[in-house]
């Protein structure tokens, strides 16, 4: 996908009722991690499940250009020989992550504490994406900014030390990609480096360090132990390793939303990751009474997983803590969506994160409730929706800014709303969920190019 292709309008109109199974996309927290730490490891690292999204493929370019042996050998399985701590070499072009803020701010953290330079830039998005946060603590730890866009933003250029500096940093906000960047630093430094949070964020890169070798710790601290004290002990040497990737759940949520608010529908959705600090739309749906059966728990790379059996339901709005938000910050738009649909009002708390990510997503849920005749308010960083029980009007056009997620939800409101639903770009969606359209269609959503007609 080009960063300047043309807009491509997206419409989905009601139907009738959703039915059939599928394996949502690989992970792809997961996936990201897996390139990264196969490009660090030693030996030959083999990777089932991959998502083979824009910005999956945009993290395995740039471990090829570090150095790594990055090969496709068939749909999802991929093999990476890696270079070792200390081993990368400086890529010869820019690392063009398009899209991907993970990808580019965990390989920040890569390349801040190694002894190489490289080039960080991205499409427009991603240009206008704070890197300030994840940069202050890698210059902690021996990094050069040798150049970057106003604000700390990409393009920038980023010089990594001989041996980073092993530091004890507490996060400011929930992060897992500061808390990730600032782990990966660590594996070059002497010592131990130590992340403190507040509130515990999603622990995949800590799961993976252990996966490959690499000396873990994880104690909860802070107030009723909320938060974590992770300490790394640095310099190990990582060992290439199998990783099967589970699917993702912040994917999964787009056919689950869809199967609740289409009525007469029932979907099973295979091997979805069930991670404590991933799940909290799941909880929160169930609170809203959404018939969620979860089916068959098993062990998968490193992490549970679970089918999940999801039926239409009446759901009805709640009040969503905001110590909550780490687990589903990326599920918001698709919530805020259920909400439309919901009897009675749900109060979203605390997304002051949602306003940096691929887009502000908080104003651009607001603007898309807006054009769809749903009543909702923005007060502070809390969402409020409020629903009537029954399909909310639709017939508006939203504006994506080039955000998947906003436009895989606003799609899903298409098919259950009065009327169609239209998003100005579906291109993007490619960078998390390539298959999002087939998959639903073989569902039996209507979702079609071009405006409504």
């Amino acid at each position: 996908m080009s960063h300047d292709s043309e807009p491509q309008p997206v419409t989905a109109y009601p139907g009738g009722p959703l039915n059939g199974a599928l394996k949502p996309p690989g992970d792809k927290s997961i996936s990201h991690r897996a390139m990264i730490l196969g490009l660090l490891a030693i030996g030959e690292t083999r990777v089932e499940g991959l998502l083979e999204g824009d910005d999956v493929l945009r993290t395995a370019a740039a471990a090829k250009a570090l150095g790594a042996q990055v090969t496709r050998e068939g749909e999802g399985r991929w093999r990476i020989v890696g270079v070792g701590i200390g081993g990368m070499q400086d890529p010869a072009d820019v690392l063009d992550f398009g899209n991907a803020g993970t990808g580019s701010r965990l390989m920040m953290g890569v390349v801040g504490g190694q002894p190489v330079t490289a080039t960080f830039d991205g499409d427009a998005s991603l240009r206008k994406r704070p890197m300030r946060r994840i940069l202050d603590p890698i210059l902690k730890m021996g990094a050069q900014i040798v150049s970057e866009a106003e604000g700390g933003r990409v393009p920038l250029t980023l010089k990594g030390p001989r041996e980073a500096i092993p530091i004890r940093y507490e996060l400011p906000v929930a992060s897992a990609q500061i808390k990730s960047a600032v782990l990966l630093a660590g594996l070059n430094a002497p010592g131990t480096t130590t992340v403190i949070e507040k509130a515990a964020s999603r622990d995949h890169t800590e799961r993976m360090l252990r996966l490959f070798g690499a000396e873990v710790g994880v104690t909860p601290s802070g107030e009723g132990g909320h938060g974590r004290t992770v300490t790394l002990t640095g310099q190990p040497t990582l060992r290439g390793t199998d990783v099967i990737v589970p699917a993702d759940p912040s994917s999964a949520a787009f056919p689950l939303v869809a199967a609740l608010v289409v009525p007469g529908s029932e979907v099973t959705l295979r091997g979805v990751m069930m991670n404590p600090l991933r799940t909290g739309l799941m909880t929160t749906l169930i609170e809203m009474g959404a018939d969620i059966e979860r089916l068959d728990e098993r062990e998968e790379g490193g992490e549970t997983v679970a089918d999940l059996r999801v039926r239409a339901s009446r759901l009805r709005g709640v009040d969503v803590p905001a110590e909550r938000a780490p687990s589903m910050i990326d599920e918001y738009p698709i919530l805020a969506v259920a909400a439309a649909f919901a009897e009675g009002t749900t109060r979203m708390n605390g997304l002051h994160e949602l306003r940096v990510k691929e887009s502000d997503r908080l104003a651009a849920v607001a603007a898309g409730l807006a054009a769809n005749g749903v009543t909702h308010a923005v007060e502070g960083d809390d969402l409020i929706v409020t629903g009537r029980g029954e399909p909310p009007a639709g017939g508006g056009t939203v504006a994506t800014h080039l955000d998947h997620r906003i436009a895989m939800a606003f799609l899903v409101m298409g098919l259950a709303a009065r009327r169609p639903v239209a998003v100005d770009d579906g291109a993007m969606i490619a960078t998390s969920f390539p298959s999002f359209r087939p998959t639903m269609l073989a569902l039996g959503a209507r979702i079609e190019d071009g405006a409504a007609a």
